[in-house]
Formats: structure tokens, sequence, C-alpha cells
């Protein structure tokens, strides 16, 4: 796999601007951008050199056009590794990445993702398309974007593909991340797809295999995007360009088909669905949809209505060609587009919907989108849109989503479709069962190998597959004892041979039966018939959910094994069963060396299951003690005929078998059908030895004993105990039959059936035995202890008999155990520590027995071995104690303790030996070889132990023998020994029992009841009679046992063994359902247990809302106060607005009437007006005028600019007969108020002009002698004039009312876009010194508010040497300190800058730099206006610079400047080092001359260079200061100082411009000459220059 990225290998300049300069002057390679949008310096040049000319050539092609393929080359990727985001600290968040070129192959870059990255592979593509800058998504909307495709994501294992930029619908998608996303890594697939060029600090991810920290909040004045933080994978595509979006469209939308080709899980044919969710987004949005509803396959799209632009003009579209169902076209596009409405009605959640419109639009069959949904594991999208009613299904579709279902592990599909009517038995065959079996599934499928490997102790070749004959040795393997599977009896055996084809068919009802067995997963149970019958279909056999459960355990798929747990029969059963294999499975895998992590989950499996069992049945005792102990002991044919009792002790379960319904069972058992509470042992034993007592004791009710299974003994002799038989058959016997009877008869069957049932109850077998032993013992210990004949005497043969009698009885319960082999019987008898005991004292007395026949010595030796081996007789009592309640717990306790101690004894023994080897080496080493030896070593060592020192032997020179050599050294090691023997070890030894009985002391009360089942097992089976008479019970059973053989009762007597109740068929199905009512209910306690703790968090939620709905109740109140005074002050300005539109309408009116009445009356007496007399205002100068000309429309005019300027709005017009002299009384008094500079007039340049108005005569006149003026007034008016003038009113009466009624209309404020800043101006104010004419520069008191909303544009087309710039658009200003709607230039210094400046300025560096940039940029721009004066007439060209302000961005605390921006073709003239263009008109050449003059005009101080700009407008200068001045003050950091001066005297070259100033003849002077020497016949006048100077610099600067 090898991935490749772009580089640019050729300079193409993307300005046409013909550069002259030859070789590439630095101006324009700082400049001049290729059309990648790279610099020349930023271009690799290994294989060619740079250019020497941008010019072209002779020959060459002036408008070549820049293309990937002719102007870039492939190279091995070099930016690969991890990214760390840094500005994520509450988790950490780190991210893959790779640059690949815009060509790589989409094959590669999933093998990428799936192989190196180690992703899942989807199951659903998510592709998010949008808005690419910032927007504001409403919160709705963003709501139920970020839930819907977070939870979409996660809960069907998709992929989301963003352009992985921080901005955009990239930066909500991140933000639903962090928000509803994990934080595991490889769960949060989102994959951004960038472009490596427009990535800011891209440079910083270079390097293979590197782990980079990385800053996603980058410079607000960057063009480039920063990459989310939130994203897990990034896809960085490379062009080859620089700055430039969208290049990686065309590689996303190939991944995405590529993808859309991959299936969607091995086991399913159907391709990973792809679905495009649209947010917001631009023109190009439509297009791109269009392309995904038109491709093929079509990819549905999905989109957020109310998100903005295209998103919400799709959602506009979409609802009308909805209303058109008539063209099919509207109909595909409404079945390929969703549009999703947050604020609608519709409860259906949004990934719900997303998934749903995944499904419609992918055209699949409903077995294709069943499968979709079975592998997103949503069953509630399968229920609601899939498993409809009406639904057409293809024959075994649902048969194979169900097997889908199970191997998948789709808990909830399983559960679906079982309740849509999926037959369990219909659809399990033993195919599907071996291929459940089968089933891949890693480490898993490996157990389940190593498991049939050691049940057949082979190795299993590679690729085998396992059969169900394997899986039933595995489970009878786990199991153990006497448990058969029914996988592995006969019947199946021979019927799964003949389906493997191994043995030929031999008639056609073999056949029938075959293909039954085919069909169901149980083995085949020959029908009981004397003739089969061909067209009889076959029965069912019920027990399917049984073999999916014991496959679920098997396979460690606990949620299935639960799931399955709660459907069919047996459920008590079945816990007890999965808690036994689980537990068998931990001890294998820990057994095999696995890892522990395996071993302990078994274990919790195992707890978890008999967690379930011990509250079943609990929930059962409490309901019917009865029916739940009938749970314990009834016979389940499903599980080899065992009991749940036996499945627990099987499994060790303690809490289950210390339960008090068990011990409740237990206890009926032990007491058999006595009814015996107080001093049973005393009336138990008073029976024993007199047995007419046995006639006054009480026995239980035939009620009290329908619980207690039957024995095995009882079963074996034919008399029916009265808890197994049922009601009706206890009154089988007519009456008449019973009165034959005689009373007699009665009475001697009920005592010999009261003889029976207290001779086999365990409590009376335990006694008479217990009796029996200690008697054996008394005659055992005085055969021992007398003197021993040639012959046995008979207390000796007594003893003989009983033993004997006891090896037959233990052979006896070896044969009749339960399981099939003699190896299994042997196993599982061996496995008890009293029975492997039993065997060594039996074993051992017969030894002695035959040597006690024979002479002596071997008599002597029989003797020897009869005294050891009544060691283990006497020692046996111990089992005996072991029932009682009080004795038995510490017995538990000191078998734990001798089975624990086994290490530390062999470490005493190891030390112990150590020390008794040396010794006695060192002390004899002249002993000659003998077994003595062995003796002595470890002798006195041991003695030792418990305090023997051996004094005398301490020193063995102190008697006068010769001391052996090193005999010195033995007191030294004694004493070692004894101090790590004695002190230490003994004292471990203590403390190790001491723990373990303060350990077991709490536990030993249920271990107790654990091994009281053991107990009482034992003298159930167990025959009444004790030995040596044991042994005419031992004839009666046999030959009991070899009547049933003839009979053929061989499998009755199978199923017979141990300690079971019968039922039958109506009891059982009784049982069963009140074993479902249990579970029913503990489920139902477990809910509502769940559902009382949820109880506290919805109050506390209720109280929280009351809370929050009396704020909002406050909020609103306030609100409509607000309201109400709003409206309020509404009325009072209306009011206000109606008085003085009727005032106005009035005085119109009133002058019109009076002028329509005294026009001619007045006409001759007009004479003119001093023009000294009367000012016009601006607003009122007129035109000069004849009277004849002069009319009403100029009244008019002047009536509406008065109206205009008083922002008069007129409600209404109703005029009454108003006259003059009241209208003149109301002036006088000063109740109306009027502004008499309207009506002045004025004469302009001293010629007269005449007016007319409308106003009478003697209203005039009594406003001038009012203004003590002439009172001459000219009017002329007529009717038809007034009754315009009327018609005008009414019109701006009717406009100024849809005024009124627009505000009352209520609006949607739309949001400003931008972000916050304040601006900051240097003013000019009087200064202090002289006031008239000096200003002096000051920053304003306050900042001014504006929004700004960055522009994208070129990458670093703004950028310089020590600034970076930013295009920005004003969308709102505060007192217009900027205009909306235009463009600026936002500038900040580099990062690089601010740091080499902070030693000078150690606080706000960028601020100070900032403030000294507007500081030189102000100066120069007082020179330019100087210049402009000074500068001849015949230079037409006025440059000016541009006013620069200050910003504060609020976001991120920065400090800028800004500047307007400037259109057109942008040059630089010369740079802040001196050098200079060749200058080709006017406009450059006086601009070259004005930094010639700015040095001589600031004698020779100050310099102004790095001219640049557009046309005349000019920007970012620098003014270079003397180095000897520095020390006043300080610019900007492009001051370089003498060393620019001394550059530019040398390199500038004076042109026209400059000899018309008078600067020539500068060149030659060096920068010492201009400050250390002045020609003496201008001394003096060079003294008063720089004086003049110095004032102009305070001026200035």
């Amino acid at each position: 796999m090898r991935l490749t990225t772009q580089e640019c290998v050729k300079f193409i300049p993307s300005s046409r601007d013909l550069h002259r300069c030859i070789p590439v002057c630095q101006v324009c390679q700082n400049l001049i951008r290729c059309c990648c949008g790279r610099l020349i310096g930023e271009h690799s040049w290994q294989e060619s050199s740079p250019p020497i000319s941008l010019y072209p050539g002779p020959g060459q092609d002036v408008e070549e056009d820049w293309s990937i393929e002719l102007h870039t080359k492939a190279s091995p990727t070099n930016a690969y590794g991890i990214v760390d985001f840094e500005d994520t600290a509450t988790r950490v968040c780190r991210a893959k990445f790779v640059r690949v070129a815009v060509d790589s192959k989409p094959e590669a870059l999933l093998q990428l993702m799936l192989r190196e990255w180690q992703m899942e592979r989807p199951k659903l593509l998510l592709t998010v398309q949008g808005g690419s800058e910032n927007f504001t998504l409403p919160p709705k909307v963003k709501q139920a974007f970020s839930k819907g495709l977070m939870t979409a994501a996660v809960s069907t294992g998709a992929w989301i593909l963003t352009d992985g930029i921080n901005t955009g619908v990239s930066k909500y998608v991140g933000e639903a991340v962090k928000t509803f996303g994990g934080h595991d890594l490889r769960k949060r697939n989102t994959v951004g797809i960038t472009p490596w060029g427009v990535i800011d600090n891209n440079t910083d991810l270079i390097g293979r295999d590197v782990f980079r920290p990385y800053q996603p909040l980058g410079n607000p004045l960057s063009k480039r995007a920063c990459l989310n933080g939130f994203h897990s994978h990034f896809l960085l595509v490379d062009d080859g360009t620089l700055g430039k979006h969208g290049c990686q469209q065309g590689l996303r939308r190939k991944l995405e088909k590529h993808i859309q080709l991959q299936k969607i899980h091995p086991r399913l044919n159907q391709g990973v669905p792809v679905v495009c969710v649209v947010v917001e987004g631009g023109p190009a949005m439509v297009s791109t949809v269009l392309d995904y509803v038109s491709s093929v396959p079509p990819v549905p799209v999905f989109v957020f209505e109310g998100s903005g632009r295209a998103a919400d003009l799709l959602a506009f579209l979409h609802k009308q060609t909805a209303n058109d169902s008539t063209h099919t076209s509207s109909l595909y596009l409404e079945q390929q587009i969703t549009i999703f409405d947050s604020e609608s009605e519709d409860h259906m959640t949004p990934d719900a919907a997303i998934l749903t419109a995944t499904l419609k639009g992918t055209r699949a069959s409903p077995a294709e989108q069943l499968s979709m949904a079975l592998a997103w594991d949503r069953a509630d999208i399968a229920q609601k849109d899939v498993l409809v009613p009406g639904q057409h299904w293809q024959a075994g579709s649902m048969e194979q989503a169900m097997l889908d279902a199970l191997v998948m592990d789709r808990v909830s599909f399983v559960k679906l479709l079982i309740d849509n009517g999926m037959t369990m038995s219909r659809f399990l065959t033993v195919d599907r069962l071996e291929e459940l079996y089968n089933t891949p599934q890693g480490q898993t499928h490996r157990f389940l190998h190593h498991l049939v490997e050691d049940v057949k102790q082979t190795s299993l070749p590679l690729g085998y597959r396992l059969s169900i004959i394997d899986m039933g040795l595995v489970i009878e393997y786990l199991i153990g004892g006497a448990y058969r599977s029914t996988y592995t009896r006969k019947h199946f055996r021979a019927a799964h041979s003949r389906l493997r084809g191994l043995i030929p068919n031999s008639s056609r009802g073999k056949s029938l039966q075959d293909l039954h067995f085919f069909r169901t997963a149980q083995p085949y149970r020959p029908k009981i018939t004397t003739t089969p019958v061909l067209d009889d279909t076959p029965l069912l056999v019920p027990f399917n959910f049984n073999d999916l459960f014991v496959w679920a355990v098997l396979q460690q798929r606990q949620q299935m094994a639960l799931f399955l747990w709660q459907h069919g029969e047996e459920a008590l059963a079945r816990a007890a069963v999965a808690c036994k294999l689980y537990r068998s499975m931990a001890l294998e895998a820990r057994q095999s060396s696995m890892d522990d992590i395996i071993s302990e989950r078994f274990k919790s499996y195992s707890l978890e299951f008999g967690q379930l069992a011990v509250d079943v049945l609990d929930c059962a005792f409490r309901q019917n003690e009865q029916m739940a102990m009938k749970l314990l002991t009834s016979e389940m044919e499903a599980w080899s005929h065992f009991t749940c009792l036996q499945m627990a002790v099987s499994s060790c379960h303690r809490p289950f078998v210390s339960h008090s319904c068990t011990q409740t069972l237990l206890t009926d058992l032990w007491t058999g059908p006595l009814n015996m509470r107080k001093n049973s042992f005393l009336k138990i034993i008073l029976s024993l030895l007199l047995p007419p007592a046995i006639l006054l004791l009480e026995f239980k009710s035939k009620a009290e004993m329908c619980h207690v299974p039957q024995s095995h003994e009882a079963m074996l002799f034919g008399l029916d105990s009265v808890k197994s038989l049922p009601a009706h058959e206890g009154t089988d016997h007519t009456d008449a039959e019973r009165e034959t009877v005689s009373s007699v008869t009665v009475h001697c069957v009920s005592w010999i059936k009261k003889l029976y049932e207290f001779y086999t109850a365990p409590v009376v077998k335990f006694w008479f035995h217990t009796m029996s032993y200690l008697a054996f013992l008394m005659l055992f210990s005085y055969v021992i202890l007398v003197k021993m004949g040639d012959q046995p005497s008979v207390q000796e043969w007594i003893v003989i008999a009983y033993i004997l009698s006891t090896a037959v009885e233990k052979t006896r319960e070896v044969l009749m155990s339960a399981p099939r082999k003699l190896s299994q019987k042997l196993k599982v008898w061996f496995s008890e520590y009293w029975n492997v005991s039993d065997f060594i004292a039996i074993l051992l007395f017969l030894a002695g027995l035959v040597m006690r026949l024979h002479a002596n010595p071997y008599q002597t030796a029989g003797r020897i071995s009869y005294c050891l081996d009544i060691i283990f007789w006497f020692v046996r009592v111990m089992d005996l104690l072991a029932v009682n309640q009080h004795a038995g717990p510490y017995l538990t306790m000191i078998t734990k303790m001798t089975s624990n101690m086994f290490f530390i004894v062999v470490m005493m023994a190891i030390v112990l030996l150590s020390f008794g080897v040396s010794r006695k080496a060192i002390l004899s080493p002249d002993e000659e070889p003998s077994w003595s030896l062995a003796r002595d070593v470890v002798f006195q060592p041991y003695w030792m132990i418990y305090g023997e020192v051996y004094q005398s032997e301490i020193d063995v020179c102190d008697d006068g023998h010769p001391c052996p050599p090193a005999s010195f050294l033995t007191p030294f090691l004694q004493a070692v020994y004894m101090f790590f023997q004695y002190i230490i070890m003994v004292n471990v030894l203590i403390a190790f029992f001491n723990n373990i009985y303060f350990d077991m002391a709490s536990t030993s009360n249920k271990l107790w009841k654990y091994n009281r089942y053991r107990y009482i097992m034992t003298y159930q089976e167990r025959p009444w009679l004790p030995p040596p008479l044991i042994l005419l019970s031992h004839m009666t059973l046999a030959l009991r046992a070899i009547y049933k053989r003839c009979r053929g009762d061989a499998e009755q007597e199978e199923r017979a063994s141990g300690l079971k109740l019968l039922l039958g068929h109506e009891d059982r199905k009784k049982l069963h359902e009140f074993e479902e009512k249990c579970v029913e209910a503990h489920f139902h306690e477990k809910s509502d247990g769940l559902h009382s703790s949820q109880i506290n968090r919805i109050r506390a939620t209720a109280e929280r809302a009351e809370e929050m709905c009396l704020m909002i109740g406050e909020v609103t109140e306030k609100v409509n106060f607000i309201q109400d005074s709003l409206s309020d002050l509404d009325s009072q300005l209306g009011q206000l607005q109606d008085l003085s539109a009727l005032a106005v309408d009035t005085l119109t009116l009133l002058s019109a009437s009076d002028s329509l009445h005294q026009e001619e009356a007045r006409l001759a007496q007009c004479r003119p007006i001093a023009a000294s007399q009367h000012i016009l205002p601006h607003s009122w100068t007129l035109p000069h005028r004849s009277g004849a000309e002069w009319d009403g429309l100029n009244v008019r005019r002047m009536m509406a600019k008065s109206c205009k300027k008083h922002t008069v709005e007129i409600y209404s017009l109703q005029l009454n007969s108003l006259h003059c002299d009241s209208l003149m009384h109301s002036i006088h008094q000063g109740t109306y108020h009027f502004d008499f500079k309207l009506f002045h007039l004025c004469i302009s340049n001293g010629k007269q002009i005449t007016t007319e108005s409308h106003l009478s005569d003697a209203c005039w006149k009594r406003f001038r002698r009012f203004r003590g003026e002439p009172t001459c007034w000219s009017a002329s008016t007529s009717l038809t004039q007034l009754s315009k003038e009327l018609v005008i009113f009414k019109l701006a009466v009717e406009r100024n009312n849809l005024m009124r009624l627009a505000h009352t209309i209520p609006f949607t404020p739309v949001s400003i876009m931008g972000e916050l800043v304040s601006i900051y101006s240097l003013e000019e104010v009087p200064s202090h010194v002289d006031p008239e004419s000096n200003t002096v520069s000051s920053w304003s008191s306050r900042g001014l508010s504006a929004l700004l909303q960055p522009l994208f544009s070129e990458e670093g087309s703004l950028d310089g040497g020590l600034r970076r710039g930013c295009r920005v658009l004003c969308t709102w200003a505060e007192q217009d300190v900027l205009r909306p709607g235009l463009v600026y230039i936002v500038k900040a210094f580099r990062a690089e800058v601010v740091r080499t400046w902070q030693r000078y300025f150690h606080g706000s560096t960028a601020l100070q730099l900032c403030l000294r940039e507007i500081q030189q940029h102000r100066a120069a721009q007082k020179m330019m206006t100087v210049f402009n004066q000074v500068k001849p007439e015949d230079m037409q060209h006025s440059p000016r610079f541009l006013d620069v302000l200050l910003v504060f961005w609020h976001s991120n605390g920065q400090w800028l400047t800004i500047e307007r921006n400037m259109s057109g073709d942008f040059r630089k003239y010369n740079n802040n080092t001196g050098e200079e263009i060749d200058p080709c008109c006017s406009l450059e050449e006086m601009l070259l001359a004005f930094s010639h003059w700015t040095y001589e005009y600031s004698c020779r101080e100050l310099l102004v260079l790095d001219i640049q700009g557009v046309g005349e407008e000019l920007t970012d200068p620098t003014v270079i200061m003397a180095d000897s001045q520095r020390g006043e003050m300080l610019f900007g950091p492009d001051n370089l100082g003498d060393a620019a001066i001394s550059g530019f005297l040398q390199k500038h070259s004076c042109g026209a411009c400059c000899r018309r100033l008078g600067l020539t003849g500068q060149k030659m002077f060096s920068i010492a000459v201009d400050v250390c020497v002045c020609v003496c016949e201008r001394e003096r006048s060079c003294e008063r220059e720089c004086l003049h100077v110095n004032q102009k610099k305070e001026t200035y600067l």
C-alpha cells in the first residue's frame, strides 16, 4: 500500500502583470504567488532551479494555465501519524492522520483505515454535507442534529464523513461527538476529509509516524482553517495547491462509492448503505444533492429543515413537489429525499428518521431491509418499517434472519422474530445447530476446540468441524457425574450416522424418522407402536429452547443465554445447568493457563445464573412452599433425568442448597414420615431398643408428604409411598371391596406400614447404623486389646462379618450409582474423602485377616495390621458427627484447615530435612549404610518442633568422648533451626489456622448446610439394616433387580435411580405453569425495584421543572409589563404626533384661506423688502424669480421642507373654520410655538427676490409686526390650488397611517453575522500650546462596537513579513465608525514578531506594536498632506495614506489594526531596506521622490519607506528614524534605523520629480556627513531649521 502526495514543481504567476525585474527581486518573491498559492521560496526546487525572471521569454506562452497533471509531481507521503489536540482539557482527543494525493485509490484508503488504523467495518456511512463557513443553528435544530446523528452512528456502528475543519457543519459534528460521543477512539469513527492546503499550521504535521500536538483554535485573521479536535481520523487531501478549497470532494465521493460496495456484514450480502445528511449549505449544495440522488445506486438524502439556506430551499421544493403526485420525478424525489422538521409534531426521533430514510432510499427488498436493520442491531427500525402487516416474505427468509440474528448475537431481533410468529421447533435443525456451534468467534471457538480435544484425548485436525455429538461429549464432560447428554445416546448416534450417509436406510419408516430427526435438533425416540405407520406425521420434541440455551452458554453469549432462559420450561433447572457449565468452564480455563480475564468472566456468568436460580426459588417458596419443593426434586427428562437439587449440588451452588426451601426439603427427607419435633433422637433410640414403641410414634399425613420424593428402596420393594400416589389412585377400591376386608387385616397392614416407614426413615437409619457402628468399635477394640489366639474368637468373627458386609455395601454403592460406565462410577465414588478412608481401612483389614490366619510371624503382622486399621474406623466416627447442627460446622472448619495446610507442612518438612541431614552427617561421620539413618535424620529435629531440645546432646564433647570434626557447628545450626522452625514456621501455621477459622466461622453454617445434602442422601439410599445384617437387604435388592431386568424395565430402572419426584403429565404441567409464574413475578419485582429507584429521579426532575416554570412565569410577567409600557409609550407618542400634524395642517389651511379672500386687495401694497433685514436658511434658499413666476407650488415645496426638518408625521386631518386672529392670539400668549426661521426670506448677491404666499396679508402683517419687521407681503393663489393642497395633505395622512400600522406589526429580528470588536481611533484635538493653529493626536476615550465577519480569500495574499492580513466584512458599526457593507482588512503581528519584542514590552506586546504601527502611519499621513500642499501644481497626482484604526477582537482577546480594503493592482514601490523599483510612470516617480522629500523635510531624521498601494491610495508605510533619535520614539519593529537610511541614499536615483522639488545631489552624502558635518555658510540657518523641525515633530508625531 503506497500513498503519495502532490507538490508543485513549476512557478506560474497568478497575476497577469508582467514583472520586469531580472533576477527576481525580493519584492516579487514576497508578493507574487504561483497559481498553486505558494511563493517562490515555498516551492521545492530539488529537481530544478527557481526561475530567474517571471517575464516570459521568447516563444513562451504568456497565458499558460496551471494544472495538477502538468505542473505537480507525486512523491511518497511525508505526513502521517497521530495528532494530539491541546485545547481539549476535559478529555484526551487524539486522531490519526495521513496526507494523501487527490488521485489516491479508494481501495488503498479503505485498506489503510481497516488494517492500519484498525477501524471497525462500517455498517452505515453518514456523509454530512453543509456550509463550510460558520453559521448559527437554531437550538432545536442543533439538538436534533447532534443527538440524532450520534445516536444513529453509535447504535449502528456507522462512519461519519465530514470536511474535518473547525468551521461550518464540521464544527457542529465535532460538538455532537463531544456531547454525545464516547471516549473510545475506535468507537468515534468520525473521519475528516480535509484539503491539505487549507489547514492552518500544516507544516507542523509533516513527519513519518509522528506524534504532533495541534492547537485547533487558530488566528481569526488567517484564511486557513483548523482541524476539528473531536474527529478520530483525518485524510488530508493534497492536490499541490495552497489555500484552495474543494479538492477533496472528488476523492470523498469515490471513497463513498467504494465503501458502498463493501458488505455490511460477513454473513450478509447487503452492501453498506450511504445516506447524505444536509445541514445549511450554499448554492453548490443543490447540485451535490442532485448528484447523490441521481447516482447508481441512489444515495438517500436527509435534510434538516430550519438549518438555513440550501437546506431550507430543498425542504421548500420537497414540499411543493410532494403535493404534485402526477409526475414520477416528484415521487422519486420524495422517496430519495427526506425532510426532518424539528418543529413538527411527529414524535419520531431524529436517529430513527435517519435510519428509516436510509431503508426507504436504498430500494431494497424486505429481506435486505431486515438484514440492514439486523446489522445495525436496531430492532425498533425493523419492527416499525420492515415487519409490518401484509409484508410479503420469500420462503426461508425469516429462518435465515433468525439464524443470522443468533450468529450475530442480536438478542432484540431474536425476541422480535419470536414475537412475530417464528416457531423455534420448526426453525432449529441439526445442520443449523451445528452451524451455530461452528460459528467462528475467535477465542470462544478455540476454547470449544480445546474442550473437545480434552474429551477425546486427541488433537483435532485443522479446519475440523464440530459435530453435535462432540458437543454432547463436552456437555457431559463439563457437568460430570452421572449426567448423560441427549446427543450421546445410542438412538441419537444411530440417527446421526444415518443422516450423514454412514448407514443405509433399511425401511421407509426409518427414513421418515430420519427426516424428522433432521428437521429437529432432538434425538430420535421410537414410537411405542408395534407396526410403524408411514403416513403419520412424526411428533415434535418440545426442548429446542434448551438446546439453544446450552449453545448460548457454551458460546459465552451471556445476554442471549439470559433471554433464552426466560423462554420455555424448567427455568430453574436451566439456571442450575448454566451455573454448572460456567463453573466448569472457568476451571478448565484456569487449568489450561488461559487468560485470567476469561476465567473471571466465566465465574461472573456462573454467579449471575446462580443468583437467578436463588431468586426464582425464593419467589416460588414465598408463593407456595410445597410447589417450590416439588421444583427441587421433580425429574427432568431433558436434563438426563436429573433434578434441580442434584444439578445445584453438582455445580457446588452453596447459596441454592443453603436456601430455606432446600433445607426444609432436606429436613423432611431426613425425618421421613416421622412427625417429631422435640427429643427425636431419644424417641428413635427407645423405639429401636423397644420395637413396640414404634406404634406409639406420630406419623405425617398424606398431604404433608405429597412433596417428598420416592426413595429407590421403596420402589424396589414395591410399596408405593403415599406422597407419589395420585389422589384418584388411593380411591380405586370400591366400598364393597373395603367392607370385605376385616378390621384385623386393616390394623395389621397399618402396623406393617408404620414399621416399614419407621425403619426406612433416614434419621432412623442413621441412629440404627450409628448404634451398630459403636458396638462394632467396642468389639474391634476388645479384639485387639486382648490376647489373640490361633483361631478367631466369636467377637473377632463378628468384627470380620461387619467389615466384610460393609465392603459389600460399598460395592453396592458403586454399582448402583448413577453413571453407566464403571470408570465413571469409581471416579464419582472416590471423589468423597470418607469413601477413600473406608477403602483403605477395608483393604488394610483384609490384609491383616489373611496374615492373621497364618502362623507366626505372619499372625503378629496381622495383629499389628488390626491395630493400625482401627485408627481409620475411629476416625470414621467424625463423619457421624457431621450430621449434628452444632458439631458439623466445626468439622467443616477442620477439614478446610487440613486441606489448606499442605504447603506449609511441606515447607516445614524442607527445613527439618535440611537441619536433620547436616546434623546427622556432622555428629556421625562413621555411620554404616542402614535404614536407621532415615529415622535418625528426622527423629530428633521433629521433636524439637514441639520444644524438646535434647540438652544433653547439644555439646557432644561434655561426656569425655572424642569430639567429631566440626562438632562445634551443631549448636549453631540447632539455634538457627529452632528459631526458624519453632518461632517462625509454627507461628505462621498458627496464624494461618486462625485466619481460616475466622474466615470459615461466617460461612461454616452455609457449608454445613451444603454438606448436609450428602449426609442425608447417603442414608436415604442406604438399606435400613446395619452390618452385618445388611446382607439380607442386599439379597433382597439383588432379587428385585433381577426381576425388573427380566421384565425389561432397564430404562425405568435408570430413570428411578436417585431421589426423584415422579409426576404425571397434568401435575408436571401445573408445576411448569407455576414455575413460569414465578419467573414472571421475579422479573416484575426486579422491574419494580428499578422503577422505585427511578421514582426519586423523576420526582427531583419534576421539582426542577416546577422551579423552571416559576422562573419562566416571572420572566413572562416582566416581558408583559415591558410590552404594556412600550404600548403606553407608543400611544402617547402617537397622540403627540397627532397634535403636531393637526397644528401644521391648521396653519397651512388658514394661510390658504386668507390668501383666497385678500389676494387682490393686498397686491398693490407690496413693496420690496430690504435684503439686509431677511436671512433665508440654507434649506430655504430659492432661485431668483420674478413676482409673476412665484406661485403656490414654491410655497408647498417650502412647507414640505419644513415638515421634513421637524419630522412631523401627519395622522389625520380634521380642520374647522379657524381664524387668523385666534392663531395670532395663541402665538402672543405663548401657547403655540412656531419656528419663525421657516418664514425668513433672503436676498442673494444683492438681488431682490419677490415671493408669493398663501398666507393672507393681514396675517403676514401681524407676523411681521410681532417680529419687528416690515409688513409687506405678496401672495397669489386660487381655489384650485387649495384643493390640490388638500389632496396632498390627505395622501400624507394616509402614508403616516400606514407607517403607524407598520410599527404595530410584529417581525422576526434577523441576527447579524459577525464577531464583536471594539474600534479605537486616533483623533485630532487642539493643542494646549497653540489651540488656534496646532492640533495633536489623541486616542479616543471609549471604543466603539462593531461586528466583523471574516471572509475567506486566497491563502497568503495579504500577508507580509511582519504581519498577517485577512479581509473582513463590516455588518454593523456603532456611530458609523465603520461603514456597514464595506470590506476592510485587519492585520495582526506574527507570533514570532511578538515573541521577539516581548523583551522591550513586557506587557501587552501586541498592543504596543499596534499603537506604534498606527502612530507611524499617522506620521506618514501628515507628511503626505504637507507634501501635497507644497508640490508643484503640474504634479497632478495627489497620493494619500488610508486611515488606520485600532481593533480589539473580543473572542480571542487580540489587538489588531484595521483599514479599508483596496481593490485593484497592488504595487510595492520600495521597501524598508531602501530597495526601489524602476519607475515607469509619473506616479511611481513621484512616490519615490516623496521618500526623498521626507528625509530632507525632517532635517534628515525621518525617512518614509515601504510605500505600497493601489494607485494613489497607499498603505503600510515604514517611518525610518535615525539611531541617534530612536531614544525619543520607536515607531515599530520594521524601523531599521541608520542601515535603512544608508541603503536608501545609496540605492536611490533622483529623477525629474526630485529635481523639481529641489532634491538633487543628495545621493553622494553619507549618513555620517548628514548627521555630524554642517556647511559653514548654512550653520545658522540649520540651527533655525532644526528648531522648526522639532516643533513640526511634535505636531506630526
